[in-house]
């Protein structure tokens, strides 16, 4: 445990912070996941309702600074192409 005030105080922002982008993170992993299963199970039309879902989320993941805008923008590069592939 620190000792120094400021890094106590430090030490309690970094956890409320952590805190605060575990939910944005938590749910862009989940909506991908879903929109993963949707892609796999062939129904198109619930796939691309899923993707959409899965790209907001990142990209509200991203604007918050909790993901870095190019791990969003690849993230989201790579599941259009799964998208694409399987609607071929």
């Amino acid at each position: 445990m620190a000792n120094i005030k400021s890094q106590i105080k430090r030490n309690k922002q970094n956890q409320a912070a952590r805190l605060r982008n575990r939910v944005y993170r938590g749910s862009a992993r989940t909506f991908l996941r879903k929109a993963l299963v949707a892609i796999h199970s062939g129904k198109e039309e619930e796939s691309k309702q899923a993707v959409q879902n899965a790209i907001k989320a990142l990209d509200k993941a991203a604007s918050k600074g909790v993901i870095h805008k190019n791990n969003a923008a690849r993230r989201k590069s790579r599941l259009m192409a799964r998208l694409n592939s399987a609607s071929e």
